[in-house]
């Protein structure tokens, strides 16, 4: 492949952000020390089948950010693996933020801004298997690595959350309910903490909302506290799964489903200098609950409706309720046929235009993902990539959409 770098000088951070996303575990491979790894690895376990290598994005960083580059965008948002940073408590690892380093120094020298996000689900077995943020000291501990992490990186840092989709759990209660899974997921953190030698091991996106949400929001202000601190100058928010609640007819319990999905996590945001809008589709809700999708309506590859449009709806919602300025931290869609990938981008883009056109202070959009990568329990199966991966010699191509999305960037710039 073939890769037409546009090198310019570092833009300032306030211009519009025109990016794509990755996170550590599903692109990089073999991150041996996390959490989910040891999942991963158990059994029973819940996962249709391990991360292995996943993109081989910790070797081949200089390459996907290259294609960024190439396609003309202006932002990078990539996690930073607690787990490889420090592998054991107290222990951190010079080399792996040496590593994370050289990542945001190349953005810069593209001339693209670095966007952070300190936890992407994943944390190191120690520290679940110690309780992970059900544990009094977990909040402390985060903040620590958080500081140490900022003290290396932040100089050149464009923006950074916190907790990449930090009500995750309550999404995964509230709108995708499967009773019938708890069982296996039990008895692997079963097998995980027998593993570990320890009595609890405590996995966010299999832990309990009420068990670890206190610590999560108090997590989230120390840790931004800590980045605060600096090195550099930069916002810091929290991004938030934000699917287009719709009430339907008389009676509909939309407003109770609003604050099932958020709780606590609105006026966290409101805290905050920023609030990560995190959008893929809309849930409709009548008097009943849920509804289905309407008949005949079409659906992504990982099962939800198509329905770009959403992102309007989270924009104007996340504005209004908290008043903080709006990054799009995550948009994007699960296909195999690309042309309803470009379909999807231009429907929710001019979506985000009005918003922008009404005046709603929206400073980012970054489209996930950059690579089709790891989808947790649901492995490689689903492509939300603007990139395809070989997955034999780790090969990148480029798809169509990736061009169309990037000349949509260049125009705007």
């Amino acid at each position: 492949m073939t890769l037409t770098l546009h090198t310019r000088q570092p833009s300032p951070h306030r211009e519009f952000l025109w990016g794509t996303a990755i996170s550590g575990h599903q692109s990089e491979g073999n991150n041996l020390n996390s959490d989910v790894w040891l999942a991963e690895q158990v059994n029973p376990t819940a996962f249709r089948q391990p991360s292995r290598d996943a993109c081989d994005s910790y070797h081949r960083y200089p390459e996907d950010i290259a294609i960024v580059a190439s396609l003309g965008l202006n932002c990078y948002r990539f996690g930073i693996e607690w787990a490889r940073i420090e592998p054991e408590p107290g222990q951190f690892s010079m080399a792996e933020l040496d590593r994370y380093a050289r990542m945001v120094d190349q953005c810069v020298e593209y001339g693209i801004a670095p966007m952070l996000t300190y936890s992407h689900f994943t944390v190191p077995r120690w520290f679940a298997a110690r309780g992970g943020f059900e544990a009094p000291d977990a909040a402390d501990l985060f903040a620590r690595f958080a500081d140490v992490a900022t003290r290396r990186l932040g100089q050149h840092v464009a923006a950074a959350t916190t907790f990449n989709e930090a009500n995750i759990q309550r999404l995964i209660r509230l709108l995708l309910p499967n009773p019938s899974a708890r069982p296996l997921i039990d008895a692997m953190l079963a097998a995980c903490a027998k593993q570990c030698g320890s009595a609890t091991f405590s996995s966010l996106l299999f832990a309990d909302v009420e068990a670890t949400e206190l610590g999560l929001i108090d997590a989230h202000r120390k840790a931004a506290q800590a980045i605060k601190a600096g090195p550099g100058d930069f916002p810091v928010g929290v991004s938030l799964t934000m699917q287009d609640i719709q009430g339907v007819g008389e009676n509909h319990l939309a407003g109770v489903v609003v604050n099932e999905l958020y709780g606590p996590w609105l006026d966290v945001a409101a805290h905050s200098d920023f609030i990560g809008v995190q959008t893929y589709t809309r849930v409709r809700i009548d008097a009943g609950g849920q509804m289905s999708p309407p008949a005949g309506a079409e659906m992504t590859a990982a099962g939800y409706e198509f329905y770009p449009q959403a992102l309007g709806g989270t924009i104007r919602f996340a504005a209004k309720r908290t008043g903080k300025p709006v990054y799009v931290t995550k948009n994007g869609i699960a296909t195999n046929d690309d042309t309803r990938r470009i379909a999807y981008i231009d429907a929710a883009l001019e979506e985000m235009r009005c918003c922008i056109a009404d005046g709603i202070d929206v400073r980012s959009y970054i489209h996930w993902s950059l690579l089709d990568n790891f989808e947790w329990t649901s492995g490689y199966g689903q492509h939300f990539g603007l990139v395809s991966v070989d997955p034999a010699t780790f090969a990148r191509t480029p798809k169509p959409s990736a061009y169309h999305f990037g000349e949509y960037a260049r125009r705007a710039l």
